[in-house]
């Protein structure tokens, strides 16, 4: 790994902003900007021949001026490596499409896009992939509410699938952030003997 972060370094030593080696895996964060070129270089320089886009991914960090990290996991089968590149987005940035280089990045950004909101440039067909057309938010970032915004039924009066706006009427909602012991007469199997000395 140190001899693969050494060659790309020195290859790209304007696109790489940091470099760690964890776990056996070599992570790269980059600028937004050079995205393309760097995935193209990944894919045909001969010492890395990164031929497999594997998956893309995100993480939300709310508090960070750069809110997202978008992470792509790369496979060399001819040199038997991964490597994981980052890069830090703004909510409002946009990031190129790399379906052109990877076409298995079309459902990849898509899923992203879906649960995070991230719109790529340049992807042939951006749409909603594992939520309904209709869907509002993205469920993945971290301020959006675990219960959602709406719920979905089947009404057996209207026979059809109804959106309703979701509603917290369980009793079990009401916290009072207590100890479920704190108060509680239990008796257990064995405390006889101690009340017999």
């Amino acid at each position: 790994m140190e001899d693969l972060a050494a060659h790309i370094e020195m290859k790209r030593p304007d696109a790489v902003l940091s470099q760690v080696i964890a776990y056996g895996e070599l992570t790269l964060t980059i600028p937004a900007s050079e995205l393309i070129a760097f995935a193209e270089f990944l894919k045909t320089d001969q010492t890395c021949r990164f031929t497999s886009l594997v998956d893309i991914t995100a993480v939300d960090h709310p508090g960070r001026a750069a809110r997202f990290d978008v992470v792509y996991h790369f496979l060399s089968m001819y040199q038997n490596q991964r490597i994981r590149v980052k890069v830090a987005v703004h909510e409002d940035e946009m990031l190129p499409s790399l379906t052109e280089i990877h076409p298995s990045a079309d459902w990849f950004e898509r899923e992203v896009f879906d649960m995070f909101g991230i719109i790529f440039t340049g992807h042939p067909d951006l749409r909603r992939i594992l939520t309904d057309y209709g869907f509002r938010g993205h469920p993945l970032r971290k301020d959006f509410p675990t219960t959602g915004y709406v719920e979905v039924r089947y009404d057996e009066a209207q026979k059809r699938v109804v959106y309703e706006p979701v509603t917290l009427v369980q009793e079990y909602r009401q916290f009072d952030f207590l100890s479920p012991w704190e108060g509680a007469k239990y008796v257990l199997p064995g405390d006889e003997k101690s009340e017999a000395k």
